[in-house]
This record gives structure tokens, C-alpha cells and sequence, in this order.
């Protein structure tokens, strides 16, 4: 039996989902930042008699409505995905999920609750390996459909584009084609001769490196709070810890979640990808029919996040994975990763591809934003992280996308007979509501803004 309540006052909304036989109660809490993020928090709770279940409904929702106006927050049902944070509590467990949009890895909402944890309450997946390497937790483990180990085709993986970006950069007609191809079929590509010096990018590598390395005790000064996107955090179901970080613009940097082994490296590494990326940007708006600067203008103003995932060693790495599949809810990405040690796959064609690391090089995909801009013409494709059972590996992802009032929907002059208009217009900041709202697996989120399937609010 479920029993479904739903009350609104004001801008206060809460949903609440009482089911009678499993005794689960589920709030959905989110937060419109006003600056493009957005945070989501989920609140399960259980109870083992249904009379204390029922009072717990109660009261549980009142203080919850409460904290409601006391912090800004408005509450509404979803389904989405966390990450999981324990609250100790001797009659029951309260798990507490939050999601935030810099998230590159996709979670899934375990309806599950958690034995009370000694110090530290977090478990981190890097902390779970170590105490543990041989043993790994039911949440993590998926089936044989889920893995699609049946669809691996390493040998495409020498297809995947790479692009020269001094000749990119310099306007080169050929370079520029190669680029439309790239998004057009691959919606990945690799760039080499990007101007990045090599000591810069071991340098952060090191950095982060001997981060990973501090204790825990150490790495949970920088701790994601419930209330905030940026900070250390790791995932629920996903083999990954990771640190998100908002570089630009500078003014929404939070300095007490730099660590001071990374913050000089850290910050030069993000201006370097800024220049690349942007020139990415500008090649992508001339393929547009735009102005060299046009889909920069577009987005009134470039944010730019940071992210590193690192990835401890698996000992069921045909059952675990890093990264849940999922496209990016941005404009692009660019990734540089290990030289040594290959775990990025991407979706082509229902097939899962390998992207075969080339030192010093970055890759970079395309995001949601610029698939809608161009009505479909480039793809914002699927992709995941799989783990090692020997080697750990650590991924840095920087995200650039466009303010939080800034429009997106097809360009005009990409819409005719032959291309109809596929995507309803919106602002940057509803989609990601509207993300949020989804399940981050796979591409629900995009398809959802098609015309023919939108889904509005």
C-alpha cells in the first residue's frame, strides 16, 4: 500500500512518499542556486514498528518544513541520484543524499538503510579499499546486463579522432573539418599540441597525488558539507572519491575547499584550460554558422569547475565500475588523464570504447548544451569509468558551461524541413533543474527536452 501526501505553502513545497508495507518515507529536498548549480538532497528514513513509523512521518515532516523556512530551501518530490552520508541514530538510520551538477559520475538512490559507523563516518571509497582489498560492498556491485561487458569493441579504439589544436587554433580548414567530424560521429576527440606545458600537467598530477595520500583524517578538512557543491566527496554505488572544485568565475571559489597541495597548481592548470577550452568553444561557434565569438556570447558568462576522480584498485573490476554511464549536462569537457592506465569508455554505436590514453594529450567531449544548440547536429554521447583490479587511476575534469540565465535551444539557422526543430528553449538554469529531476543514467535527461517528450514543469 502507498500512500502519497503533498502540501505547498507559499514557495515551500514538500512531497512525501509513506509506504505502509516496506515503512519507507522518502523526502526530496532541492535548492536553486541562482548561479547554474544546483544541489539536490534526498532524506530516506525507517522505522521497524508502523506506529513509531507513523509518528516519525509526522513529526520527521514537520521539522522538516520547518528547516524549510528557516533556510531558504523548498521541497519537492524527485527521483534522483546521491551520495550517501550516514546520520547515526539508535532507533533508525537517516541517509542523507546530495547531488550536485559538477558531478561527472552518475549515482543511483539506494533505497537501503546503514548500521551505525565509528569515526570516520564517511565511508570513502579509497579508506574502503584499504581497511578491506579483497572484499567489496553489495552496493557497488552490478550485474553482467548493467556492465554490457558483451558490447566492449577495444579495437575501434584507434578510430577515436585527434585534432592538432596549433593548427585548430590557427584556422586550418582541414583541422576544422576534422573537428565536425569528431562531433558529428564521435562526440569525443583527443587534442595534442595544445600549448600546455608537460611539467604544468605532471605537476598537478603529483599534487593531487600526494593529496590522495594524506589520511583520511586530513582529507575530511575539505569534506563536501550537506549544504554545497564544491569539496572532497565519493559516491554511493560508483568505485570513486572525488574533489570538485569552482574556479571560474573566481568569485564563487571557496578557498576552505583548496587544498593547500594543490591550489597554485590547481589554479595555473584551470587558466591554461580555460584558453584551450574557450578556443575550442570558438572553433565549435565558426562550425555553427556563428561569429568566431558567438557561442561565448552565448553564454554571457563561462563557468568553469574542476573535479578529480581517483579510483582505488577493484578486486571484482568485471562487476564494479568508477563511473556510472552518463553525458555531461555542460558545454564540453577536457579530461587529462593517466598515461599509464586506461579506464574512459565511451558509448559508439551501442558499443562501449576505450579511450587509449596518449601521454600529454587532453580529450575532450562535447556536452549537452552544445547538442542542443545545434538541434542535434553533434552528439553529447554516453560514457563511463571502469575500474582496475591491480593499478589505481586517477581522471582531472574541468567543465565549462554557460551562466545560469542563459538561453539555450537550436540555433535558428540550424532548424529547416530536413532538420525540425528537436529541442524545446530554455534557460541553462531550468535544464539543470530539469537534470536533477532525472535519473543521471544514460541520457534521460537530454532526450526528455526533445519537443515530443518535454517534460515540463
Amino acid at each position: 500500500m502507498l500512500i502519497f501526501y503533498c502540501w505547498q505553502v507559499l514557495p515551500y513545497r514538500c512531497t512525501v512518499f509513506f509506504s505502509l508495507k516496506k515503512n519507507v518515507l522518502c523526502f526530496c529536498v532541492s535548492r536553486d542556486l541562482n548561479v547554474g548549480p544546483y544541489i539536490y538532497y534526498v532524506v530516506f528514513l525507517s522505522a521497524r514498528e508502523d506506529l513509531v513509523f507513523k509518528k516519525t512521518v509526522f513529526l520527521f515532516s514537520k521539522l522538516m518544513f520547518l528547516h524549510s523556512f528557516q533556510t531558504g530551501l523548498f521541497l519537492s518530490g524527485s527521483h534522483t541520484q546521491h551520495q550517501r552520508r550516514p546520520y547515526q541514530s539508535t532507533q533508525r538510520t537517516v541517509s542523507i543524499a546530495k547531488m550536485s551538477t559538477l558531478n561527472g559520475g552518475a549515482d543511483h538512490v539506494l533505497g537501503t538503510t546503514h548500521k551505525k559507523e565509528e569515526s570516520p563516518t564517511f565511508p570513502y571509497i579509497q579508506e574502503t579499499a584499504r581497511k578491506n582489498p579483497f572484499n567489496v560492498p553489495e552496493s557497488y556491485v552490478r550485474t553482467e546486463e548493467q556492465m554490457e561487458k558483451h558490447l566492449y569493441t577495444p579495437h575501434l579504439s584507434s578510430h577515436l579522432p585527434i585534432i592538432d589544436f596549433g593548427l585548430l587554433s590557427n584556422g586550418n580548414k582541414e583541422e576544422l573539418l576534422k573537428l565536425d567530424f569528431a562531433c558529428k560521429e564521435w562526440g569525443y576527440f583527443q587534442i595534442v599540441n595544445h600549448g600546455m606545458q608537460i611539467d604544468l600537467m605532471q605537476r598537478v598530477k603529483d599534487a593531487v597525488a600526494e593529496f590522495s595520500e594524506l589520511s583520511i583524517k586530513e582529507k575530511i578538512k575539505y569534506a563536501m558539507p550537506p549544504d554545497d557543491m564544491q569539496g572532497y566527496g565519493h559516491t554511493s554505488v560508483d568505485w570513486s572519491d572525488y574533489l570538485v572544485l569552482l574556479v571560474y568565475p573566481t568569485r564563487f571559489r571557496k578557498p576552505q575547499f583548496w587544498p593547500k597541495e594543490l591550489k597554485d597548481t590547481i589554479d595555473a592548470y584551470s587558466n591554461e584550460i580555460k584558453r584551450i577550452g574557450e578556443e575550442v568553444i570558438n572553433s565549435l561557434s565558426l562550425l555553427l554558422g556563428l561569429e568566431e565569438h558567438g557561442l561565448l556570447d552565448l553564454h554571457r558568462e563561462v563557468h568553469q569547475g574542476f573535479r578529480v576522480n581517483y579510483y582505488p584498485p577493484c578486486n571484482t573490476p568485471e562487476k564494479v565500475l568508477g563511473v556510472s554511464p552518463h553525458s555531461d549536462p555542460r558545454t564540453i569537457a577536457i579530461v587529462m588523464q593517466d598515461d599509464d592506465v586506461s579506464g574512459t569508455e565511451i558509448r559508439y554505436k551501442r558499443n562501449w570504447v576505450p579511450i587509449t590514453p596518449i601521454p600529454g594529450a587532453l580529450v575532450v567531449n562535447v556536452g549537452d548544451v552544445i547538442e542542443i544548440l545545434s538541434n542535434g547536429k553533434y552528439k553529447s554521447v554516453e560514457h563511463r569509468a571502469i575500474t582496475n583490479k591491480n593499478k589505481k587511476r586517477t581522471t582531472f575534469i574541468s567543465y565549462l558551461f554557460p551562466q545560469g540565465d542563459a538561453e539555450i535551444g537550436a540555433l535558428d539557422h540550424m532548424i529547416d524541413d530536413q532538420n525540425p526543430k528537436m529541442y524545446k528553449d530554455t534557460t541553462y538554469g531550468e535544464y539543470l533543474r530539469h537534470v536533477l529531476n532525472t535519473k543521471l543514467e544514460g541520457k534521460p535527461h537530454i532526450n526528455a527536452t526533445k519537443i515530443n517528450e518535454w517534460i515540463g514543469e
